[in-house]
């Protein structure tokens, strides 16, 4: 089993930053892409960001130039530093990730979400 779990999420005022972790942990062989989603009330789950194994980033036009996508692959965390923050930017974030197990299968695995709410 893999488990997938965020933290960093908490209550901010318009314009500051927070700085999303999520650390992958279980029968881990790889994890290949990691990525940031996000779900606002009435809204779809969005992308957020990706970032490959080898570093290779993408963003949401909606984070580019505020967000910033980092991996640590040693410890199979990921990263999420978000500045310059709006209202609009209030949801609950998913870590995502494709994680390659033993029995020689890539799984895509969720974690539970944290909370971010940017106060105007």
């Amino acid at each position: 089993q893999v488990q997938l779990v965020e933290s960093g999420g908490g209550l901010v005022q318009a314009g500051g930053s927070l700085r999303l972790s999520c650390a992958a942990s279980g029968s881990i062989f790889i994890v290949k892409t990691m990525r940031w989603y996000r779900q606002a009330p009435g809204k779809q789950r969005e992308s957020v960001a990706d970032i490959t194994s080898a570093g290779i980033t993408t963003y949401a036009d909606s984070v580019k130039g505020r967000f910033t996508i980092s991996r640590d692959n040693a410890k199979n965390m990921v990263y999420l530093q978000m500045n310059s923050l709006n209202p609009e930017d209030s949801a609950v974030y998913y870590c995502n990730a494709d994680v390659g197990t033993s029995d020689w299968r890539i799984y895509k695995y969720w974690g539970p979400g944290t909370q971010v709410t940017v106060s105007s």
